[in-house]
């Protein structure tokens, strides 16, 4: 039906056009209703949770297969007791850590939940340790 204009008269009802959800809308919310509890968890933090996931597989990337698949052993192994492992599996364990940067990968996923950036030392070390490119 119409609806009264500036005089009183009826003038025709403007049409309106449903908005139409976005392809990106349409899957989390299709996604949230799979996962119990997910409805609860505001959108933004599970982009920067998404943001950090894609942050860690850079990392985990930085070692090769062989190495990825040596360090999950050696965690398996220790099972979260560096005494189990031996000197030589210990110094092992440390070097591949230290090969996907946990300094770095740290530092960058607090910047991304930071309003204010951090300083390099937070990121890479003190400058006394850094190494010289």
């Amino acid at each position: 039906m119409g609806r009264k204009g500036e005089m009183g008269l009826l003038t025709a009802a403007e049409p309106t056009i449903p908005p139409v959800p976005s392809p990106i809308s349409s899957a989390l919310g299709r996604t949230a209703e799979h996962i119990p509890g997910l409805r609860r968890v505001p959108v933004l933090k599970v982009l920067v949770l998404g943001e950090i996931a894609v942050l860690a597989r850079s990392h985990l990337t930085m070692l090769d297969a062989n190495e990825r698949r040596r360090l999950l052993e050696l965690i398996r192994i220790a099972r979260g007791r560096p005494a189990r492992l031996s000197a030589r599996q210990r110094r092992e364990l440390r070097s591949l850590v230290a090969k996907a940067e946990p300094r770095l990968f740290a530092g960058t996923a607090i910047a991304k939940l930071s309003p204010v950036s951090l300083p390099d030392r937070l990121l890479y070390g003190p400058a006394s340790n850094r190494k010289k490119k």
